[in-house]
C-alpha cells in the first residue's frame, strides 16, 4: 500500500489553534466570524458534500456560516450587499454554478478582502485549494525543489493557482490540460504529480513512475460516489505517497478556508 499524505490528520492540529483564535477573537474584541457561502439550488453532488463539511468545522470552531440558495443571475446582487455587511469577513461561491459563464463576473464582484477562496482576480487570499495541497506537501515533508512537478488539470480551483503559486517560488511545474498531446508521456517524467482535472481514472499506475509523490484532488461522481483522477491501483504500490480516498486534499482545504477568514477577522481588528 502508498504511504499516506493524509490531510486529516494535519487538520486536528490546525483546528485546535483555530478555535483559540476564534474564542480570542469572539472575546477580546467582540468579532462573532462569520461566512458566507452562496450556491446554486442545482448544485452538484460534491458541491453539497463540500458545504456540509464547511457548516461541521465552522460549528465545531464557533464560526457562523450562513448558507444563500439562490440563481447565478442574482449572486452579484447578493454579494454586493454582503460586502457592505461589516458582520460578514467572508464569501465565497460554491462551484460549480448553474450559468458556468458569469463565473469570472461573479467571483469578481467579491470584495478582495472578504475573498477567501482566493478565487477572484484581486482576491487578497490564495486558493484555499492550491494553498491546501501546499500545506498538505509540507506538512509531510515533501521537498518541491528540484523535482519535476505535473499539475494535472488548469481550472480556476485548484490547477492554475497552484501552477502559478509554484512558478512564482521557482519550482519545475508542468501544467498538463487537455491540450497537452502526450499527457502520458510527461506524467511519467514527474516526480510529483497534482491531479485535478476532474476526470475519473485519468491516471493509471503505469505512468506514475517509481516513489512518484502523488495527490489527488480531482473529484467527479459516478452513481452518487466521490470518484478520484487517479486510479485505485496506484494506492496499491508500495514505491509511492498518494492522498487516501478521503481524507486528502478535501478537509485540509476547507481548514485553509477558515484561516484565511480567521486572518480577514484580524485584518479587520487591526484596521480598526
Amino acid at each position: 500500500m502508498a504511504r499516506e499524505l493524509n490531510g486529516t490528520e494535519l487538520v486536528s492540529f490546525i483546528k485546535e489553534r483555530q478555535a483559540k483564535q476564534v474564542r480570542m477573537i469572539r472575546q477580546a474584541h467582540g468579532i462573532i466570524p462569520r461566512l458566507v457561502i452562496l450556491m446554486t439550488p442545482n448544485a452538484s453532488g460534491p458541491s453539497g458534500v463540500y458545504v456540509r463539511m464547511k457548516q461541521h468545522y465552522a460549528e465545531d470552531i464557533e464560526i457562523v456560516v450562513d448558507i444563500e440558495v439562490s440563481e447565478s443571475s442574482e449572486m452579484k446582487n447578493l454579494i454586493a450587499r454582503y460586502n457592505e455587511d461589516v458582520s460578514v469577513q467572508g464569501i465565497i461561491v460554491q462551484l460549480p454554478i448553474d450559468d458556468p459563464s458569469l463565473t469570472d463576473e461573479i467571483v469578481n464582484s467579491i470584495a478582495p478582502d472578504k475573498d477567501i477562496d482566493g478565487l477572484g482576480n484581486s482576491a487578497g487570499y490564495p486558493s484555499a485549494t492550491a494553498d491546501a495541497v501546499n500545506w498538505l506537501l509540507a506538512g509531510y515533508g515533501v521537498d518541491l525543489v528540484g523535482k519535476k512537478i505535473a499539475v494535472v488539470g488548469q481550472g480556476r480551483l485548484v490547477g492554475a493557482p497552484l501552477t502559478a503559486m509554484w512558478r512564482a517560488s521557482g519550482y519545475d511545474v508542468m501544467p498538463l490540460d487537455i491540450t497537452t498531446r502526450d499527457i502520458n508521456k510527461e506524467l511519467q517524467k514527474a516526480d510529483i504529480i497534482i491531479a485535478a482535472a476532474g476526470c475519473p481514472r485519468l491516471i493509471s499506475s503505469e505512468v506514475v513512475k517509481e516513489g512518484a509523490v502523488v495527490v489527488d484532488a480531482g473529484t467527479t461522481t459516478e452513481n452518487g460516489v466521490l470518484i478520484g483522477d487517479v486510479d485505485d491501483a496506484v494506492r496499491e504500490r508500495a514505491d509511492v505517497m498518494m492522498t487516501p480516498k478521503k481524507g486528502g486534499v478535501g478537509p485540509l482545504t476547507v481548514a485553509l478556508l477558515f484561516d484565511h477568514l480567521i486572518q480577514a477577522c484580524l485584518a479587520r481588528i487591526t484596521r480598526a
